[in-house]
């Protein structure tokens, strides 16, 4: 006969084993689905973040190109408007210029002479003379260039005063028309002929010191006919037109 041995161990029974172990899984299965909704969660707020990260980035470069378009179309309406200013102030300094070189053409008087000094003046008493001084005196170096006081055509020439007598030494006279004549005397060397026609400021003669003279100088008259005895104050004359002597 065999003894009995009984377990220290109390059975269990399958039932209540399977129901504990379903208990178990079902615990885990709701730990595990609770973590993947964590994680479900966690990465749609990720994709969420992101993607209003992008859209601000995007907007940020429409805002910074948009931003450059408009400063660059207003560098391009100040260059513009400086252009305008520039061609307006270029187009008032042109208009400027004509009008002085008009204003220059209509007067077209000049010294007949430059880098004088005034002398005997016209009308002025002296033994020099038979009657009163019948024009103006430049006191210049001899050989200074004598320049045509208008344009005009040249009707005397030569020595002898071309015709006026061998007190006025070689001399020029020139016709600008309305009566008006210039005469040019005491010269060194006359530099044209009878009927040449002269321009304002053009070379007809160089100074001198022939004739009924004192010194070096260029005797000026302006007449109202080609000959002597015609002689208006030439210095007088000369300003009326614009001309400072």
């Amino acid at each position: 006969m065999f003894e009995r041995v009984t377990s220290r161990f109390p059975r269990t029974s399958a039932p209540r084993t399977r129901a504990a172990v379903l208990a178990v899984g079902l615990g885990t299965s709701v730990v595990l689905g609770a973590g993947v909704a964590v994680a479900v969660d966690n990465t749609a707020a990720s994709g969420a973040a992101g993607a209003v990260q992008a859209q601000a980035a995007a907007q940020s470069k429409v805002a910074e190109a948009q931003a450059k378009a408009v400063e660059a179309q207003a560098a391009k309406a100040q260059k513009a408007a400086e252009a305008k200013k520039a061609a307006a102030a270029k187009a008032a300094q042109a208009k400027k210029a004509a009008k002085a070189a008009a204003k220059k053409k209509a007067v077209s008087w000049i010294d007949p002479v430059e880098s004088y000094k005034l002398s005997a003046s016209f009308a002025q008493n002296g033994g020099m003379w038979a009657h009163k001084h019948s024009g103006q005196d430049y006191a210049v170096p001899t050989g200074t260039p004598v320049v045509a006081a208008h344009g005009g055509t040249v009707v005397k020439a030569g020595g002898n005063g071309a015709g006026d007598g061998p007190a006025y030494g070689n001399a020029v006279v020139i016709k600008h028309g309305n009566k008006t004549y210039s005469q040019y005397a005491h010269l060194s060397s006359v530099n044209v002929k009878v009927g040449q026609v002269v321009k304002t400021g053009q070379k007809i003669a160089l100074s001198g010191n022939t004739g009924n003279s004192s010194g070096p100088h260029l005797h000026f008259e302006i007449r109202s006919t080609p000959n002597y005895g015609s002689a208006v104050d030439p210095v007088k004359f000369l300003r009326g037109k614009g001309v400072t002597v």
